[in-house]
């Protein structure tokens, strides 16, 4: 029998296992690519052409048929595989079926990738964050867990599709995430991973069962070692004290505080923090409203004004971490808050987002202002006219939280005040 198509995927890839376990399972013979290697083959026209997201896995039929996202491909297989009853004999049962591949999907390995991601550096390292991952992942496997204490299916008596994504998602977790003393608590995911990894048409699918002793963990690098100080010259013996209305004046005075270069500028006759009473207080816009105060106090001879864009916007994922990530921008800049107003937000979806936003600054130039934070060029900065109609409707809107920019509404955001 010819193959009912080809699957683009590769041995490290978690869920093209499940979806070759469907296959096995269902009967239907499918073919593997000849040569492929990613993060090259997938960036080529020829594959962009079939599959425009460049992702893998995906499906390339013998009839023509194209498909892409792990799931989809998934339930496809299934389906062509009628005999083995992968979705379920039921409508019921198929619903059910969708249930935990999507809890295993989205609670689980979503959060075995975020937490891998911290510890190595990917995402820049936050302990609540990990912490948040842990206990939301810990809490989706206690439900699973308490599903398949009492059977030795997910959904009915015989494997599902459900089985086959539980079973590969865990068996990804146990070997980064869910450690030896976290297994102890989930004995019935165990025996079911062992179970369906065991399967004789699947097992060389699936292969060994790699389980991690200690969770991944976040190491922080190494400091370089500080140059020893110089011994320190032996005191000379003190002079004798001379009494409190002979004491002199020391010798040297104090050093004085550095004196921060905007300190010099020329007065402004807008009043910064002014403004950040007036934009918290103020509807933004409208009479009377932040925008209509700032326009009339505006100095731009004092203060200029600049939009802020992410570099690196391919690298985000999560609209909830991109407005975390510029938290921590925000915290990192707090030598300058009183030089500076921010108002930069997310816009987008999870995994297609960007961040954007406006600084007011003070002088003619943001180096500066900005520099006090050590990831400030990660960022770029464009100086706004406020003549400009464009340029003026960039700024209101993001800083009335409207920003719209190539089809990207705003979806969450930050202010520095």
């Amino acid at each position: 029998m010819a193959p009912a198509g080809t699957l683009y995927t590769v041995d490290a890839q978690w869920k093209g296992k499940a979806i070759r376990a469907a296959a096995a399972l269902g009967g239907v013979e499918i073919a593997l690519p000849e040569k492929y290697e990613h993060y090259v083959d997938n960036k080529k026209s020829e594959f962009l052409a079939k599959f425009p997201h460049g992702k893998i896995p995906a499906w390339d039929g013998a009839d023509g048929f194209k498909l892409y996202e792990s799931t989809a491909i998934a339930r496809y297989i299934s389906r062509l595989g009628k005999n083995a009853n992968l979705l379920g004999t039921s409508p019921a049962d198929a619903a059910l079926v969708e249930q935990f591949v999507h809890l295993a999907e989205t609670e689980v390995d979503v959060y075995t990738d975020f937490t891998r991601g911290l510890c190595t550096g990917v995402i820049p390292y936050s302990k609540p964050a990990h912490n948040f991952f842990v206990e939301r992942q810990t809490r989706a496997l206690n439900t699973l867990e308490q599903h398949i204490s009492t059977r030795t299916f997910f959904v009915g008596e015989r494997i599902t599709l459900a089985d086959l994504w539980v079973a590969v998602i865990f068996q990804k977790a146990v070997g980064v995430t869910v450690d030896a003393a976290a297994r102890t608590k989930l004995p019935n995911l165990v025996r079911h991973l062992e179970t369906i990894a065991n399967q004789p048409l699947i097992k060389d699918l699936y292969g060994p069962i790699n389980y991690a002793e200690k969770a991944i963990q976040f190491t922080p690098p190494a400091k370089e070692p500080k140059a020893p100080k110089p011994a320190a010259a032996p005191k000379p013996k003190a002079a004798p004290k001379p009494a409190a209305d002979d004491e002199e004046e020391p010798d040297v005075p104090a050093e004085p505080k550095a004196k921060n270069p905007l300190d010099d500028l020329p007065k402004s006759t807008l009043n910064l923090e002014d403004w950040k009473r007036a934009y918290s207080n103020k509807e933004t816009r409208g009479a009377g409203g932040a925008l209509e105060w700032f326009y009339q106090n505006n100095d731009p001879a004092g203060y200029s004004i600049w939009r802020v864009d992410f570099k690196y916007n391919e690298e985000l994922t999560q609209t909830f971490m991109s407005s975390n990530q510029i938290g921590g921008f925000f915290n990192r800049l707090e030598a300058s808050r009183k030089y500076i107003f921010g108002s930069v937000g997310v816009l987008g979806e999870s995994n297609n987002s960007i961040i954007t936003g406006v600084f007011i600054t003070r002088g003619p130039d943001y180096e500066p202002v900005v520099n006090a934070a050590p990831d400030w060029e990660s960022y770029s900065y464009t100086k706004l006219d406020l003549s400009n109609d464009a340029d003026k409707a960039f700024f209101e809107g993001a800083l009335a939280w409207d920003l719209e920019v190539d089809g990207k509404k705003w979806v969450d955001g930050k202010n520095l005040k």
